[in-house]
């Protein structure tokens, strides 16, 4: 809980629960700006933007003529192959920086997702990963790391699969058998 305001200081208005901050009614934008509708609202590119992000510009690059690349915009993609011939390394680390594993990446992207990397209340105990049939944090899952052909899958999946059981994660994968699980934990 923050601490209190200083004595003579307005007190603080409350803050809203994050449920309050979440909604696409509440943003307002235009060519030249965007606008928040509330007070405590933020934006961020986690869900499937920073995948969709990474594969626009791994496309733009490839229209260039360029084969062999790494492109990482909070998500992965790797095209091609290392100089030495071998795939692309990638590195999953959990929120406190402990690497977890190693991806090797050629023509596949990697997301991960840890609903703690971010949180949104000030005692660190409300992660950015809501789930949306109550508003509640997601539950269970520390880190989830999916590779897949496009890292908007990959990304996708990744926060999906950071509020499901595995059993639903595991006819998730079947459903899409060209991706793989890397990391849960």
């Amino acid at each position: 809980m923050p601490a209190p305001p200083p004595k003579g200081a307005p007190p603080r208005p409350p803050r809203p629960r994050p449920r309050a901050l979440v909604g696409w009614q509440a943003v307002a934008f235009d060519s030249h700006s965007v606008k928040l509708g509330r007070p405590g609202m933020a934006l961020t590119l986690n869900g499937i933007a920073q995948g969709a992000v990474a594969d626009r510009v791994a496309a733009l690059l490839r229209a260039e003529g360029l084969t062999d690349l790494l492109v990482d915009m909070g998500e992965i993609a790797g095209l091609g192959h290392r100089p030495d011939g071998t795939p692309w390394q990638a590195g999953i680390a959990d929120p406190g920086g402990a690497l977890q594993a190693r991806v090797g990446l050629s023509d596949r992207a990697l997301a991960t997702s840890a609903p703690m990397g971010t949180v949104l209340d000030a005692g660190g105990a409300v992660g950015h990963i809501l789930d949306p049939r109550g508003g509640h944090a997601a539950p269970g899952w520390r880190l989830v790391s999916v590779s897949a052909p496009k890292a908007a899958l990959a990304d996708g999946l990744s926060t999906a699969f950071a509020l499901m059981e595995r059993p639903r994660i595991d006819a998730a994968l079947a459903r899409h058998p060209e991706t793989r699980l890397e990391v849960l934990i």
